[in-house]
């Protein structure tokens, strides 16, 4: 286990989670489920017993440093570590991994989001075991690919090939097809989503990134003798420009043809949206999802998140998103959602301190 690691991304502002999610406050430090624990604290809690404490980072941004230190207080600095700007997650991701392969060349990783939730946690423990177990003996990227249960266009897709056992190889990659091609995918049996979760021993990481993104590659690995030093930040100060901003699936996940996948089904959802939440979140009679001190009249379908210490009276509301933080109140139809990053924009003109 000691050869194990955890990469977790928290870096990210989640703009269709306003107005939760703000710049200053993004939704992974958020208790967002009312459990009285954050999307990152629950996401670290989820590895015990897949790695020490000492052996998960938190890849981030400078202006969350004290939120995430605050929040996960037994990390020491090493192990958060800072970008200098945001350029997707493919940098995110070589930072780390070179790091790590800086320190232990034996290195067997995980790299996963702050901000999923998963509900069969003992089940996503039990998947991730088996991608690290084949990892750690083959030079293979591994996903968990989540079982679809509706033909969703907000998902990656993933193909795979018919063969016994749990890790299949991968065929094809598909970035949020239509709602004809993701009927399709769903009835084939043959696809599962891309939950963003990856497994891969250090050493087959960095010859993909060297065979697929060679500079990003050599700025990581030119700054070696800086990881773990006072040097570090102004060492990443110099690659960061040299790097592209690019996904991890399209620099690449969808080029390499090593790729495999672990069948999962854990609960899985990458809240990604209001709505999202209010698929998993538990409902009243009315199909109610309800996180506030709140009295409804002739109200159903509707979620309501706003602070425990106002009253909130609702009447006559149906399918509608109801949420309140800080300084920013959002009253819209769930349908209408995809609205919200036009929202954010706009509160943007009115104010940095709105979003």
């Amino acid at each position: 286990m000691n050869n194990n690691y955890v990469i977790i991304m928290a870096g990210g502002v989640g703009t269709r989670f306003w107005p939760f999610s703000r710049s200053n406050n993004p939704k992974q430090f958020h208790d967002v489920l009312g459990i009285g624990k954050t999307m990152i604290q629950q996401t670290v809690e989820r590895f015990d017993g897949i790695c020490p404490k000492e052996n998960i980072y938190i890849v981030t941004s400078k202006e969350y440093y004290d939120i995430t230190k605050q929040q996960l207080p037994y990390l020491n600095d090493d192990q958060i570590l800072l970008e200098p700007n945001r350029r997707n997650t493919a940098p995110c991701i070589a930072y780390a991994c070179y790091k790590i392969g800086a320190k232990n060349p034996n290195a067997n990783i995980v790299v996963a989001p702050a901000d999923h939730i998963i509900l069969k946690e003992e089940e996503f423990r039990k998947r991730i075991s088996i991608a690290l177990h084949f990892s750690a003996k083959n030079d293979v990227l591994v996903t968990l690919g989540i079982t679809p249960t509706r033909p969703d266009t907000g998902y990656g897709y993933i193909q795979f090939s018919e063969s016994e056992g749990d890790i299949k190889r991968v065929v094809t990659f598909t970035e949020k097809p239509n709602l004809e091609w993701a009927k399709k995918f769903v009835e084939s049996g043959e696809f599962v989503w891309n939950a963003g979760i990856f497994i891969w021993n250090v050493n087959a990481i960095k010859k993909c990134f060297e065979a697929f993104l060679p500079e990003m590659a050599e700025a990581f690995e030119e700054i070696k003798a800086d990881y773990y030093t006072d040097n570090e930040a102004d060492a990443l100060n110099k690659a960061y420009p040299q790097c592209k901003n690019i996904s991890i699936d399209n620099g690449i996940m969808e080029r390499a043809e090593n790729v495999f996948v672990v069948l999962s089904d854990i609960g899985w959802s990458d809240l990604g949206t209001w709505k999202s939440l209010y698929e998993i979140s538990d409902k009243d009679e009315n199909q109610n999802a309800v996180d506030a001190n709140v009295m409804l009249y002739d109200t159903q379908n509707s979620i309501i998140k706003t602070p425990k210490d106002r009253l909130v009276v609702l009447s006559g509301l149906d399918g509608y998103i109801v949420a309140e933080f800080d300084n920013v109140l959002m009253i819209c139809k769930k349908e209408d959602e995809q609205k919200v990053k036009e929202f954010v924009a706009a509160a943007g003109v009115k104010g940095k301190e709105f979003v």
